[in-house]
């Protein structure tokens, strides 16, 4: 690979955070629930004496929206994971896996094999925080990565990886901070993983309007919309991780029509605040709708 798909820990925590956050709303007001959060976050004790909706309230007061946006990212990938595991993946491979809790929270079949890939480094700060208590992690494999000089493909082959078992891939929040050579190059070589049988791909992207037309990213109304976008991106490589690739709805359709995906879902805030949200007595009005980020889902059949 030409640049590396796995980042360090320094917007992995901030996402752990929030999930840790909704983990501590009432159980029939939260939209995800991950107890493992709070072991990958600092200051823990003291988001847990504030509570949800002070917590909640504080990010709020910072950007409308934007933990909506993350658990509604979180909750869109666990409910596909779940139902393409249920349906028929055999196999579920996390992509830059960081923090990523769901080998652990999620109801999957017991059958499921997992492949958590991730710089070494990354791999054992997790499992340092890991509770000691986990049990059943014995369908979970790591696989540490040096993307300079190893292949994806050839690692997750060496850990055990079956190429004619149905797959599910997930590439969370990384798609912004490599390049599109990257990208590319990770797609050929997950298309170099399979021999008749189904593969799933997530992926989420920023949407390059984010430049050019900033307040397109936001719901009618929001406030100071160029601000924040510009707040957003400038927090981001303070901690080391610019945002360098955005894409359109059809630079990604084009992206995975040439390695043979077909696009077959693409979300964002909008489109599930009344599938998340509403339910809970927690939708977003249209001035707090938080749209930078989108949820592709693309399949590529046997042939």
């Amino acid at each position: 690979m030409e640049d590396s798909i796995f980042r360090k820990d320094g917007t992995a925590q901030g996402v752990a955070k929030q999930r840790m956050i909704e983990s501590l709303a009432q159980p029939d007001k939260r939209v995800i629930f991950d107890p493992i959060a709070e072991h990958f976050v600092l200051g823990a004790s003291i988001i847990k004496i504030m509570g949800h909706k002070l917590s909640v309230w504080i990010t709020k007061k910072f950007t409308p929206g934007f933990h909506e946006h993350l658990m509604a990212r979180t909750r869109f990938i666990d409910d596909l994971v779940e139902k393409t595991v249920a349906e028929e993946a055999e196999q579920y491979v996390i992509l830059g896996a960081g923090y990523d809790s769901r080998g652990h929270r999620l109801k999957l079949n017991s059958t499921i094999k997992i492949f958590e890939v991730d710089q070494n480094e990354v791999q054992n700060i997790k499992r340092s925080k890991l509770p000691a208590n986990l049990t059943e992690t014995e369908h979970i494999t790591y696989v540490s990565i040096d993307f300079n000089t190893q292949s994806l493909s050839e690692q997750l082959i060496a850990a055990g990886f079956d190429k004619t078992k149905a797959t599910i891939f997930t590439l969370e929040g990384v798609s912004q901070y490599i390049t599109k050579d990257a990208i590319k190059s990770t797609l050929q070589e997950i298309g170099e993983l399979r021999i008749n049988s189904d593969t799933t791909f997530f992926m989420s992207y920023v949407d390059k309007r984010l430049k050019d037309a900033p307040k397109d990213c936001f719901g009618e109304g929001y406030r100071n919309a160029e601000k924040k976008a510009k707040t957003v991106q400038y927090l981001s490589a303070k901690v080391g991780e610019p945002w360098i690739s955005l894409y359109s709805h059809e630079d990604i359709k084009e992206l995975l029509d040439e390695f043979g995906f077909t696009l077959t879902e693409n979300k964002c805030l909008k489109d599930l605040n009344s599938v998340y949200f509403e339910p809970l007595g927690r939708k977003l009005p249209e001035n707090e709708i938080f749209n930078l980020e989108h949820f592709a889902v693309a399949v590529k059949k046997q042939s």
